[in-house]
């Protein structure tokens, strides 16, 4: 497609160029580049995101931005390295005992920030209490967990409710952080909260709500001294802000750099951009409750065709992004490569889909809401799809703001959102499609999708399994229940002090990150 077709007029062109202005706009800004430490101590690291963490219980937390940051206090049984392979931490060793049993054999003279041993207690603890409890937002991860027995001090057998293909992609993910079973039942979660406590390399020292996160580094750690004496991680919400933050000396890393500021930083002494597909795909989820207007089969499909998604990459996202009409991109599991870097784009169709479903004058009314990261993406959406005949409105809400409304599920027809994918697996992205779980985001109800998901979810051959997701993704890819715009990439701006390189999952392990002169 050439690129002067793009938006198939000149006003969106127009409306693309005053987006990409307010990208770059009050780069001047820089309210706090006087407590920029991280310039003159080499052991104190800083990063700068776009949001901040939601709390310290990683059970009841559902966004990636906490996680980059609490990955550093909870050590889970497992991680994943950087290739994605599972290496142990406090498991030493896993196997399945049979079809609903795996037991691990737990880390010895591992201690909690606060002294406490760590100890199969503490595992039985942390599982069950995710696994049980509905109202923690990582349950629907671990409820198919029933029970933890302890064999003794150092090793567990976890039980699931059947078969689970899943169960180690599980335990290193956020919601299997392990806690101090102790220090909860003494002082109370309420305590705990205030002055949290894990076994990772780095301890609490402060958190100033929407401002940033200190921890401090924890020498009684079990395993490599860690690199740091300080890490901070500052909330930056604007984008400009980072910028401006980076280039001062602010922050060693600042994430989320638009791509109308990836030349200005490289052009700077000292500072340098590094990029990294990521599992995140921006997307519009769509309800289809009785009464909605996106509940029309041709209303979802014209927004679909309305959007140019192509255009959207190579402008707004300086190419850093792959279109595609799934959200199970290459690396997960269950990937459908049929549908990876396709994209459907026809504003003359969509105007006539509108005209079939009855909305020949005077377009269908949607709102959709939006976290103000994504604001520029939505408001060149919301242009393209009042192009070919609706009347979008924005809801556009501070980071924490959206993440409340998420939660609540109280989104009307519409909300942007960029998905990751930590379990690196197809079901992760379709809970929100099962029945027992559309209920007030999607209200979508397919009963072949329903039947599909539910047989995947025990099936431990992974081939059949595979089959399944891609079945799926092909329903999906019609129904329409979410209209995938493209595949991210990370694009970070650091300073040269530090050796960054970024991680698929967008985690920042404090400790795959080297201090240059340190």
């Amino acid at each position: 497609m050439r690129t002067s077709k793009w938006f198939g007029s000149s006003v969106i062109v127009l409306i693309i160029a005053i987006v990409l202005a307010s990208c770059s706009g009050n780069k001047g800004d820089n309210d706090s580049a006087a407590q920029g430490d991280s310039a003159t101590n080499s052991k104190v690291l800083t990063i700068g995101t776009s949001t901040d963490i939601e709390s310290f219980d990683p059970h009841n937390n559902n966004n990636t931005a906490s996680e980059a940051v609490l990955v550093n206090m909870y050590d889970y049984l497992l991680k994943n390295d950087k290739d994605q392979k599972k290496v142990p931490v406090l498991a030493t060793s896993w196997e399945q005992t049979d079809d609903t049993t795996w037991r691990f054999k737990l880390r010895e003279g591992v201690k909690f920030h606060n002294g406490d041993p760590f100890t199969a207690a503490d595992v039985k603890y942390t599982i069950e209490r995710v696994a049980k409890d509905s109202s923690l937002k990582q349950n629907s991860y671990f409820k198919n967990i029933t029970e933890v027995k302890v064999v003794d001090d150092h090793t567990v057998d976890i039980v699931t409710d059947g078969p689970d293909p899943l169960l180690l992609n599980r335990l290193t993910k956020m919601g299997a952080g392990i806690l101090p079973s102790k220090y909860i039942e003494e002082n109370g979660m309420e305590q705990f909260l205030k002055q949290p406590v894990g076994t990772g390399p780095y301890k609490f020292k402060q958190w100033i709500k929407d401002d940033r996160v200190e921890l401090i580094r924890n020498d009684d750690y079990f395993g490599d001294k860690p690199k740091w004496d300080e890490v901070v991680f500052r909330a930056i919400p604007e984008s400009s802000t980072r910028v401006s933050e980076l280039l001062a000396g602010g922050v060693d890393i600042a994430s989320g750099i638009p791509a109308t500021d990836v030349e200005r930083i490289q052009q700077e002494d000292g500072k340098d951009i590094v990029k990294v597909p990521i599992q995140r795909v921006l997307q519009i989820i769509l309800r289809m409750s009785d009464g909605s207007v996106t509940a029309d089969s041709k209303v979802r499909e014209a927004i679909d065709l309305a959007i140019n998604k192509q255009g959207i990459v190579d402008s707004i996202a300086g190419g850093a992004g792959v279109v595609t009409r799934t959200s199970v991109t290459p690396g997960n599991f269950g990937a459908d490569p049929s549908l990876y870097k396709q994209t459907l784009y026809d504003q003359a169709k969509a105007k006539q889909l509108l005209q079939e479903a009855g909305y020949s004058s005077g377009g269908p009314e949607i709102t959709m809401s939006v976290s103000s990261q994504y604001k520029e993406y939505a408001e060149v959406v919301a242009a393209m799809l009042d192009q070919v005949g609706f009347k979008t409105t924005l809801d556009v809400l501070e980071p924490s703001a959206f993440s409340e409304k998420y939660s609540s599920k109280s989104f009307k027809e519409a909300y942007m959102i960029g998905i990751g994918n930590s379990l690196f697996d197809a079901s992760n992205n379709y809970n929100r499609y099962l029945k027992s779980e559309a209920a007030g985001e999607t209200d979508y109800n397919n009963p072949k999708v329903e039947q599909l998901l539910q047989a995947a979810a025990v099936n431990m051959d992974s081939a059949s399994r595979a089959k399944q997701y891609e079945e799926v993704q092909q329903i999906l890819a019609e129904d329409r229940p979410a209209v995938y715009l493209f595949q991210m990439e990370g694009v970070y701006g650091t300073d040269n002090r530090v050796k960054f390189e970024p991680r698929s999952d967008e985690m920042f392990y404090a400790d795959e990150i080297t201090p240059v002169n340190g």
